[in-house]
């Protein structure tokens, strides 16, 4: 049983796996001050200063003007904004990780050769090169 936890735990597979896993981890941390520090600025100066984080719903409690937090404690809210974030995070991962395999699958193309097959000898041809090794054996 270790030896077959040994086998599966260390297949190549298995370990690629992992290597992406934690790569992704510091991407989405990448991608994600991308949005906040850069995106959202600007897409926040676009629609008139608007803070998409903070948009949100209140259900119930004593209505908080502009404080997602003082809001959640005052009762059930609908955070909205934070999904708007994450969505267009999802869309830039989306995006990026698109344009690197397609980056990958073109310098794959490119680094493989590409073999052709020989060309396909008439029967004519190869009905005389057997008579021809036939004669050479005698």
């Amino acid at each position: 049983m270790l030896k077959e936890f040994k086998e599966f735990a260390l297949r190549g597979n298995m370990v690629d796996l992992a290597i992406g896993v934690i790569i992704g981890g510091a991407f989405g941390g990448l991608v994600n001050s991308i949005v906040a520090d850069l995106l959202m600025p600007v897409i926040g100066l676009i629609t008139g200063g608007i803070d998409f984080t903070n948009l949100y719903v209140q259900l119930s409690g004593a209505p908080v003007a502009n404080d997602l937090e003082a809001a959640r404690k005052a009762g059930a809210t609908i955070a909205y904004g934070n999904f708007v974030t994450l969505a267009i995070n999802f869309l830039i991962i989306a995006f990026v990780l698109f344009l690197v395999v397609k980056v990958m699958n073109r310098m794959r193309t490119a680094s493989e050769p590409v073999v052709e097959a020989p060309p396909e000898v008439p029967a004519d041809v190869a009905l005389l090169a057997e008579i021809r090794d036939l004669l050479k054996k005698e």
